[in-house]
């Protein structure tokens, strides 16, 4: 089996770090122009940088805009208004206790994770229905399945994101495109390390063993017990983006570890 998006335009949101990166590697290699997406000009450049020095035959372009924003989301329409395929990776977490979250913090996750992939599927899907042919891909989160009590807010949102990816692959039936959810568990990014890094600090484990045991004691019913690597989560989406998957839409597919117990969703 051989993954092969060759020819194909790729737009992966929140994509200078993290798992996003990961995703717009995973779809380099795969032979698909990549366009990076993030707020910040010099993170952009860098995250190029950082995978032609992977993939050196790499097509690539960035853009910046922020994306939880709509006027970062036209900014990104100017700059390229088509796409065969999307991925939704942009968002924001922390934790935070219910009774700590004002408004303004709920009206931000809700901005960031849910409506940025709202507005660039809105956009994007009309262009994908016309030629027969796309691919969407939310990145929801087990989470979204099984809500944190200290992540409530994060939680909600990418519940939204199964929702939506769901409603829109039935909005898109029978012409060509596929929706899909992504739901990642506990993944080593830059990211989770900030998180931990008080936790790593003071048991003066390395970041990875700190991350592991956050898994072993946070998400107990983990079955690989211990976090995922991007390059895990990027595999699958990066299957899912190509024509392989073609019999595969409005799902919501774990790359957890696991940690959702339960034989379905």
């Amino acid at each position: 089996m051989k993954i092969d998006l060759s020819e194909k335009l790729a737009i992966v949101s929140g994509s200078t770090a993290g798992i996003g990166l990961g995703i717009s590697q995973a779809l380099a290699e795969a032979g698909a122009t990549v366009v990076v997406v993030g707020r910040d000009t010099a993170k952009v450049e860098q995250a190029l940088a950082n995978i032609r020095q992977r993939v050196p035959a790499a097509q690539l372009r960035g853009v910046t805009a922020d994306l939880g924003t709509a006027e970062g989301a036209e900014r990104l329409f100017a700059a390229e208004p088509r796409a065969d395929i999307l991925v939704n990776n942009l968002g924001i977490f922390n934790t935070v206790d219910f009774y700590d979250a004002p408004d303004s913090e709920w009206t931000r996750f809700y901005e960031v994770n849910v409506i940025s992939g709202v507005r660039l599927s809105r956009h994007y899907t009309p262009g994908m229905v016309k030629q027969g042919w796309g691919r969407v891909i939310f990145l929801s989160s087990e989470s979204g399945v099984a809500t944190p009590a200290d992540m409530i807010n994060y939680g909600v949102t990418k519940s939204a994101n199964l929702a939506v990816s769901h409603g829109l692959a039935k909005r898109l039936a029978g012409t060509g495109v596929t929706v899909n959810a992504i739901l990642p568990g506990p993944t080593f990014t830059d990211g989770l390390e900030e998180m931990l890094k008080d936790a790593t600090a003071e048991s003066g484990r390395s970041a990875r063993d700190e991350a592991d045991a956050f898994v072993r004691k946070a998400r107990p019913t983990s079955i690989i017990q211990r976090v995922a690597d991007v390059e895990e989560v990027a595999n699958l989406v990066a299957y899912i983006a190509s024509p392989l998957s073609s019999a595969t839409t409005g799902a919501a597919l774990r790359v957890d570890g696991g940690v959702v117990d339960s034989l379905a969703i």
